[in-house]
């Protein structure tokens, strides 16, 4: 016969209860209470039957995360930061990358749904409230994580991207530029409609200042290269002064262009800023100017938010960071 969590218990000289406590949520032991149960677990060789586990909890040890693109190093940070505070709980983090399409969004919320997953962290591809709310009816609380929805009905923790794109407009107009183009993804996703609506916002402050927005099918190097070349390809005269990209993929993809055409420097010729500040924003060709979100805060905040929802805790259901603006090479004069 195996050796059972009441044996266990026995051998650390705890209550089954603390035993449950140190395999499922050791942030609520004494730590030399771990280290003791955990000695036991070793001399005795337990091994946990987790599908028993979760047939009578009707929970898993694991918490769903959809994030729009899991290339983005952006979003790579977030679920770093979703991972480390979900460890303190002794829980695992399942991935799903949408991919900034609606239809595998689904996918994978049906499939952490019938994973019994204790709680979804999601970056929805568009502001369909139907679909998550068929989740948060389900008994599984949803965390919208880099992004608001509706009426507050969902728990979030978010950046102020209105906010975000008026620093990145504001800090180009400061540069004596007045053609600003807005190199954007696609409207449905609100960051990049709010980002557009803090540029809008800067934009409409200054007198003789204007904005084009450029709207892009996805946001990523590619498609920010395909609007940099039909950019650099205009007459100089019909080119804008400045370029905003909704984020750093795209901004580097327009960088890309701008490098390669014989007639575009960066930034004598065109400014350029992105959003987001991932790693190598500082190490491109022509440093990158960004706005800085607080990408593993964010996934942090998402989970330990969820853990008060589980717990029923009272406080904020809503946390909103500030961004900040990071001026390197490609806005500089």
């Amino acid at each position: 016969m195996g050796v059972s969590v009441r044996d266990v218990a026995a051998a650390a000289s705890v209550s089954v209860g603390t035993v449950s406590n140190v395999l499922n949520r050791p942030a609520k032991v004494a730590p030399a209470t771990v280290e003791r149960v955990m000695q036991a677990i070793d001399d005795l060789g337990f091994v946990r039957n987790d599908a028993a586990r979760q047939l009578r909890a009707g929970r898993s040890r694991s918490i769903g995360i959809v994030v729009l693109d899991v290339g983005n190093p952006f979003f790579a940070e977030v679920v770093r930061g979703a991972e480390t505070r979900a460890a303190e709980e002794g829980m695992s983090v399942l991935v799903g990358n949408s991919d900034e399409n609606a239809d595998r969004e689904d996918g994978y919320l049906d499939l952490f749904r019938e994973q019994r997953v204790n709680g979804v962290l999601i970056t929805p591809a568009s502001s369909d409230v139907p679909r998550l709310q068929r989740v948060q009816d389900a008994g599984i609380p949803v965390i919208l994580v880099d992004s608001e929805i509706g009426d507050g009905s969902f728990v979030s923790v978010a950046v102020d991207d209105v906010q975000g794109g008026y620093l990145a407009a504001s800090h180009l107009l400061s540069k004596g530029r007045r053609r600003l183009a807005f190199v954007a993804g696609p409207p449905s996703i609100r960051q990049v409609s709010d980002r557009l609506e803090g540029a809008r916002r800067a934009v409409g402050e200054v007198s003789g200042a204007e904005l084009e927005v450029i709207e892009t099918a996805a946001l990523t190097v590619l498609h920010g290269r395909t609007a940099g070349e039909a950019l650099a390809a205009r007459d100089a005269a019909e080119r804008p002064d400045a370029v905003f990209a909704a984020n750093d993929l795209l901004a580097v993809g327009v960088l890309q262009a701008f490098t390669a055409a014989p007639d575009v420097s960066v930034p004598g010729d065109i400014a350029l800023i992105g959003y987001d500040d991932i790693d190598f924003a500082a190490s491109t060709t022509v440093p990158l100017s960004s706005v800085r979100q607080p990408a593993h805060l964010l996934g942090y905040t998402a989970v330990d938010l969820l853990m008060k929802e589980l717990d029923h805790a009272s406080g904020d259901r809503h946390v909103r960071f500030q961004p900040e603006l990071v001026a390197r090479q490609s806005t500089a004069g």
